[in-house]
C-alpha cells in the first residue's frame, strides 16, 4: 500500500493513525465507564494505542523493538521522581488530615479570610506559596487542601475554589527560580534561567491579572452563607478533632524546609512523619478508631498495636472520619498512597505511549510536516503552543511535553532568527500550565485526586491556565519585545 511506503520513518499521515485510535478508544471508554474512565479504561486505551504504534512501525518500517524499549525506558526514568513525590503527597494528605493539621488550618482560616474576597485571596496565597516553594504540586497538596475546606464552608462551588487554587499555584510555579519545570524549560531551550523568567513576565503577569480580576468580581458577587452555617461547620470540626495552634508547627516547619531548598522528596517525607507524630499526641482517638474500625466515641486509650496500625493505615489507605456533617465528612476523607495508584498507572501508560511515538519517529514526522508551513512569527509561536498542548495530551506528562516541544522547535527558531527565550516562554505558556487541564495527564489526575474535584469540573475556572497560551500568541501577534535577527545580526522584525 502506498500509505505504508518503505522509508526510514513513518510519514505524517501514518503517524496520525495511533492518535485516531487513541481518540476513538477514549471516546468509547468515557461513554461506557463515565466517571470511572480513569480507573483503568483510559490507561488501557493508551497502552493499546502504543501497541498499534509499535505494530505499524515494526511490520511496515522494520523499526527494531530495541528503539522502542530505549525510548520507553528513558521516558519512565524521567518521571521516576514525580511518582515518588506523588506517593508522598498521598501520605501527606492522609497524615495532615488525621493529625488535625488541615482541620486546624481550615478552622482558623474561616476566621481570617473573608468570604467577600475569598477566591481573590486564595489565588494570591497560592501564588506566593508556590513562588517560594517552586512547586505547584506541594502548594496544592498542603495549602490548597485547606483552602478547599474553607471555601466549601463559605458556600463556594468546588470548581471555582479549585480554579483559584490552581491558577495561583501555577503562576507562582512558572515565575519561581526554584521550579523544576521553569528550570527545565529554560535549559531545554538553551536560555539563561533569569532571562527566561524576566521574558516570561510579559505574558504571565497580564494573564494573572486577568485571573485576579475575575476571581475578585466573582467573590464580591458571592452570597455569603449565614453565620449559623459557618458556626456549625466550625463546631463539627472541634467535635471531631482536637484543634490546637501547636498543630500549625507542621506546616511552619515544612515551609522552613522549603525555604532552605530541601529537596521535595525529603521535605514531603519529613512533613508526613511529623504529622504522624502529632496525630499520636493530638488525635489518639482517631488513630485508634482507624486501627480498630470502631467509633472514636468508645476510645479508652491508645495501645502500641493500634497506634502503629492506625498510623500506617493513615499513610497508605483510605480514612473516613464521622463528624456528623455530611459535607465535612466528604471533605476530610483521605485516600493515602493507594489513592494515587490509578495516577501512577496512568503515568506509566502515558509515558509508554509517548515513548513509542518517539521511538517510531512518528512525533518527529508530524512536527516536520507542521514546520513546513511556518513562515511568520505568529504561526511559529502558535504552532509551538499547540504542540506543547498536544504533547501533554499524547504523553500525559508535562516534563516530557517540555522536552519534546523544545527539542522539536529549537533548530527552527535558530534558523528563523528568533531568540531562544521566545521558545522557552512559548513552551512554558503551554506545556507547563495546560497539563493540569487534561484529565489523563499526570498533573490533571494528581490535582483532581488531591483536591477531590474532577478535572472537567475545575477546568472552566482555571482562568490563568486558560489565558496563558492565548496570551503567548497575542503577544507574538503584536510583536512586543520580540526581536528577530538574521545570521549577520541585523534586526529585521
Amino acid at each position: 500500500m502506498k500509505l505504508f511506503k518503505r522509508s526510514s520513518k513513518p510519514s505524517w499521515a501514518v503517524s496520525l493513525i495511533p492518535f485516531v485510535v487513541l481518540i476513538a478508544t477514549l471516546f468509547f471508554v468515557i461513554k461506557i465507564f463515565g466517571s470511572d474512565a480513569l480507573s483503568g479504561g483510559s490507561q488501557v486505551s493508551l497502552l493499546f494505542s502504543a501497541g498499534v504504534t509499535v505494530a505499524i512501525s515494526m511490520f511496515f518500517y522494520r523499526i527494531p523493538w530495541k528503539d522502542f524499549e530505549e525510548a520507553i525506558v528513558e521516558n519512565i526514568s524521567s518521571v521516576g521522581s514525580a511518582i515518588i513525590i506523588l506517593l508522598l503527597i498521598g501520605a501527606v494528605s492522609g497524615s495532615w488530615m488525621v493529625s488535625g493539621v488541615v482541620p486546624t488550618m481550615i478552622y482558623y482560616g474561616m476566621k481570617v479570610i473573608y468570604p467577600s474576597i475569598f477566591l481573590f485571596a486564595t489565588c494570591i496565597i497560592c501564588a506566593l506559596v508556590s513562588m517560594m516553594t517552586g512547586s505547584s504540586w506541594t502548594t496544592i497538596a498542603t495549602v490548597g487542601v485547606a483552602l478547599i475546606g474553607i471555601g466549601t464552608a463559605q458556600g463556594y462551588e468546588t470548581g471555582w475554589i479549585a480554579g483559584a487554587i490552581i491558577s495561583g499555584a501555577y503562576f507562582g510555579d512558572k515565575v519561581s527560580p526554584l521550579s523544576d519545570t521553569t528550570v527545565l524549560a529554560s535549559s531545554s531551550a538553551g536560555t539563561p534561567l533569569f532571562t527566561h523568567i524576566r521574558y516570561m513576565m510579559l505574558t504571565t503577569v497580564p494573564s494573572f491579572c486577568v485571573a485576579l480580576v475575575v476571581f475578585l468580581i466573582v467573590s464580591l458577587c458571592h452570597t455569603t452563607p449565614n453565620v449559623a452555617q459557618l458556626s456549625d461547620f466550625s463546631e463539627d470540626l472541634t467535635c471531631a478533632f482536637n484543634i490546637s495552634p501547636w498543630l500549625l508547627l507542621v506546616p511552619v516547619l515544612t515551609g522552613v524546609m522549603i525555604a532552605r531548598k530541601v529537596p521535595a522528596v525529603i521535605t514531603l517525607f519529613i512533613a508526613s512523619v511529623l504529622a504522624g507524630v502529632f496525630a499520636l499526641f493530638f488525635q489518639p482517638h482517631l488513630v485508634s478508631g482507624i486501627a480498630s474500625g470502631v467509633s472514636a466515641d468508645s476510645f479508652s486509650g491508645l495501645s502500641f498495636h493500634d497506634g502503629f496500625k492506625g498510623l500506617f493505615l493513615t499513610y497508605y489507605d483510605k480514612t473516613a472520619i464521622d463528624t456528623g456533617n455530611t459535607a465535612l465528612n466528604e471533605l476530610i476523607s483521605t485516600r493515602g498512597m493507594t489513592g494515587m495508584l490509578n495516577t501512577v498507572f496512568l503515568i506509566f501508560s502515558a509515558v509508554t505511549f509517548g515513548g513509542t511515538l518517539v521511538g517510531s519517529g512518528m512525533l518527529q514526522s508530524l512536527t516536520e510536516m507542521l514546520t513546513r508551513y511556518m513562515r511568520r512569527r505568529v504561526s511559529i509561536v502558535g504552532s509551538t503552543v499547540s504542540t506543547g498542548i498536544f504533547a501533554n495530551m499524547i504523553t500525559g506528562d508535562q516534563y516530557l511535553s517540555i522536552i519534546l516541544t523544545s527539542s522539536l522547535y529549537k533548530k527552527l527558531y535558530k534558523e528563523r532568527g528568533y531568540e531562544s527565550r521566545l521558545l522557552s516562554r512559548s513552551v512554558e505558556d503551554s506545556a507547563t500550565v495546560v497539563s493540569v487541564l487534561i484529565p489523563w495527564n499526570s498533573c490533571g489526575m494528581t490535582q483532581a485526586t488531591v483536591l477531590k474535584v474532577a478535572t472537567i469540573e475545575y477546568l472552566p475556572y482555571c482562568i490563568f491556565n486558560l489565558i496563558s497560551p492565548l496570551m503567548s500568541i497575542f503577544i507574538a501577534a503584536i510583536g512586543y519585545k520580540i526581536v528577530r535577527k538574521m545570521p549577520n545580526n541585523e534586526k529585521i522584525d
